[in-house]
């Protein structure tokens, strides 16, 4: 975890245009990145590369069948380390990303049909809806106004969650939502050298933790109040995600989660609900804006199945090209670029690598994403990659946005849903550009987003 920023000299290493004779902006980024987080440019080579650091070995793996071990095979030997799990309580609670073992597994049973096929279509058409309104305040706007879509799809995506998760359609409660979610990031965002100290590291987490309290408050008030309606009322709570988590149990003990464990899913469901999701979708509106032929293909699609309508749930799989274009934007720039650092508790072995008792393995999708051994000219926007004769032969465990194994996202499916669902509605009205002469660069926090925002000119699409 890294709070570190991520700046590209002129452009994010996608198009791989030459800066210097034989040398690529990615090139220059991926020497940018190694100089800050340490990781060497032999890492886009290699399948597994060691790095010494003041916490100990670090392993960082870049090869299928290891990250197959590390995630999948040999998971319990490899449980996220203790500060990063601490990170995490103290940013979100005892959700999903900050906890472990038997806590995580009861959390995990008790979530998951809140997020199973069914009920993930029945969010379906409180996306649609609000999309389609966030696009006609965009017409409200004169054709070619400048706007941030960073901004932008922020305020989109946390009006959807706040429908979705609330079924509430106050403004006023995605905003408070919004800046208490964004306020907790940045108040988060203070990691260094003295977070590994022996007892200073103890009172520096101790002062995040009541600084993320102090946040929350006003979020954890409303959360318990609208669990207490909920609790009170069940056969008239709204069907939303809040209602699916108050009246869910664990199917192997009958427990329910308790009021302090569903205002912490709620807050991590926020967290990676709205915040990845508006990054991705920055990073769509990004590649497509340089990459005209394609962004042509995906009009034509949209024009042919749609015909200007809404798109609904059930279009989704007449959308194929669309859902590469979301695939292909998050291999080039995954929301959260790096998965959690997982330290062994015991001996092990990778592909023939020897990972001792306490090692820190890494898996980054960033650099899985573009490893040279896994993905022909890895730099390129190709959504082609995507298709069933472009994936034919390619690893599983190349390709992990999403992560793998027990911990994968609970929400993939919905994200992968609302990612299409967005560029569909709003692809069919408007051909968002660059602003001219706008440079963007990268900054990684928790995720991956356009530093400074993103600045574009809104054109609408012909009739």
């Amino acid at each position: 975890m890294s709070s570190m920023t991520m700046e590209a000299a002129e452009r994010p290493p996608l198009a791989g245009a030459l800066a210097a004779p034989g040398r690529s902006l990615a090139a220059r980024w991926r020497a940018r990145r190694a100089r800050m987080m340490g990781i060497p440019e032999k890492a886009y080579h290699q399948p597994i590369v060691v790095m010494n650091s003041l916490m100990g070995r670090f392993v960082l793996i870049s090869d299928p069948a290891g990250v197959k071990r590390v995630l999948v095979d040999n998971v319990a030997n490899y449980p996220k380390s203790e500060m990063e799990q601490r990170f995490f309580v103290a940013l979100l609670g005892a959700g999903l990303l900050g906890t472990d073992g038997d806590l995580w597994r009861r959390h995990r049973r008790v979530m998951a049909p809140a997020f199973d096929p069914r009920s993930v279509a029945a969010y379906g058409p409180a996306i649609a809806k609000t999309t389609g309104e966030f696009a006609d305040q965009w017409a409200a706007l004169p054709n070619g106004a400048a706007i941030d879509m960073a901004a932008e799809m922020t305020a989109l995506t946390l009006r959807i969650i706040t429908r979705t998760v609330f079924s509430s359609q106050s403004d006023d409660l995605a905003r408070m939502v919004g800046g208490l979610t964004g306020d907790g990031i940045a108040g988060a965002q203070d990691f260094n050298l003295l977070d590994i100290v022996p007892i200073v590291k103890d009172a520096r987490m101790r002062r995040r933790e009541e600084r993320m309290a102090a946040i929350f408050a006003p979020l954890d008030a409303a959360v318990y109040r609208l669990v207490a309606e909920r609790e009170a009322n069940p056969a008239g709570a709204p069907p939303d995600l809040l209602s699916r988590l108050v009246a869910a149990k664990d199917d192997q003990t009958g427990a329910s989660l308790t009021a302090r464990e569903v205002r912490d899913e709620i807050v991590t469901i926020f967290l990676a609900g709205h915040e990845t999701t508006a990054v991705t979708m920055d990073w769509i509106w990004y590649v497509l804006s340089q990459h005209p032929a394609e962004e042509a293909r995906l009009h034509a699609e949209l024009d042919a199945v749609l015909g200007g309508r809404t798109p609904a749930q059930e279009d989704l799989a007449q959308l194929p090209y669309t859902r590469r274009v979301v695939e292909e934007t998050i291999r080039l720039f995954p929301a959260a670029p790096g998965l959690s650092t997982r330290q062994a508790v015991a001996a092990d072995e990778i592909v023939g690598h020897a990972i001792a008792k306490g090692d820190n393995v890494g898996v980054s999708p960033w650099v899985l994403h573009r490893h040279r051994r896994l993905w022909k000219d890895p730099e390129r926007f190709d959504p082609d990659r995507f298709s069933p004769e472009g994936g034919a032969g390619r690893p599983r465990f190349a390709y992990l946005p999403f992560g793998a194994g027990p911990r994968v996202c609970i929400g993939q499916v919905l994200a992968m849903n609302e990612a299409m669902l967005i560029l569909a509605a709003l692809a069919q009205r408007y051909r968002p550009r660059l602003a001219p002469g706008f440079r963007v660069a990268l900054q990684h926090n928790v995720t991956l987003r356009p530093r400074g925002g993103l600045k574009m000119i809104l054109e609408r699409r012909p009739n």
